[in-house]
């Protein structure tokens, strides 16, 4: 029955990947906790790194002709810093006050958005700066806590990108973070044959949800893709901020 009960949540979490990849907003971001209801969550994320890297690569493929060229640029590199950040100090900064102060941002932010009763926003040029600290920020927290879709989202959603863009965006970017993320979870020992057979194995659902991810970011108007985004990121932030709240106490 617990074989039974761990499948079940395991392939759950793959197309959870795999919808995430198809641009759906942030439900990738919920592989990891169903995954600790049957597993512990380090060795959750352990396993479901190479479903992301799997899947991402259907995603790079279904919006190869829809991203922000800029947005990549600014955002990648600083990410790229953010992960190296989160490697050096791994045994310093603890995960729970990582997880704790992602889901506060994410909060501020979606209450924002919601306030202002507007989620779809005039686009705008993506400043430098900001683009480098948020970037960093979602490569920490990548990194540390699988949780680098609220502060991504926070940079990216006012630059009024249009709904592909927007998701082709963030599947690039995440695809470019998750494949630097190996080197640092293999030297970690996170990464091993046997997680990587399970991975095989969890990969096929995930591939099928990319494409049905892709197919309902299509066929969704724009107005409520964007109030997904922002609901989904309210949400998420809350269970982070509980998380963290949780393994600090």
């Amino acid at each position: 029955m617990e074989e039974i009960g761990f499948w079940v949540a395991a392939v759950i979490a793959a197309a959870l990947v795999g919808m995430g990849k198809g641009g759906v907003p942030i439900v990738g971001m919920l592989a990891v906790p169903v995954m600790a209801l049957v597993m512990n969550p380090v060795a959750a994320a352990g396993m479901l790194l190479p479903v992301y890297v799997v899947s991402d690569a259907f995603g790079l493929y279904a919006y190869r002709h829809a991203y922000d060229r800029r947005v990549l640029g600014i955002v990648v590199p600083g990410a790229v810093v953010g992960i190296g950040l989160g490697w050096a100090t791994a045994s310093v900064v603890p995960e729970a006050a990582v997880t704790l102060l992602v889901g506060v941002i994410g909060v501020a932010f979606a209450l924002n958005l919601l306030v202002r009763r507007s989620v779809v926003v005039e686009q705008k040029r993506a400043e430098v700066a900001p683009g480098l600290f948020w970037g960093a920020v979602t490569g920490f927290t990548s990194f540390v806590s699988h949780a680098g879709a609220p502060p991504y989202q926070v940079y990216t959603l006012p630059l009024g990108m249009a709904k592909a863009v927007f998701a082709g965006t963030a599947t690039i970017a995440f695809a470019v973070i998750n494949a630097v993320k190996l080197v640092p979870y293999y030297a970690l020992g996170q990464l091993g044959l046997e997680n990587l057979e399970m991975a095989a194995v969890l990969s096929v659902p995930a591939v099928v949800a990319v494409f049905a991810g892709v197919w309902l970011v299509k066929v969704m108007p724009e107005k409520l893709f964007f109030r997904l985004v922002t609901w989904a990121l309210m949400l998420i932030s809350l269970k982070l901020i509980w998380d963290g709240a949780k393994g600090l106490i």
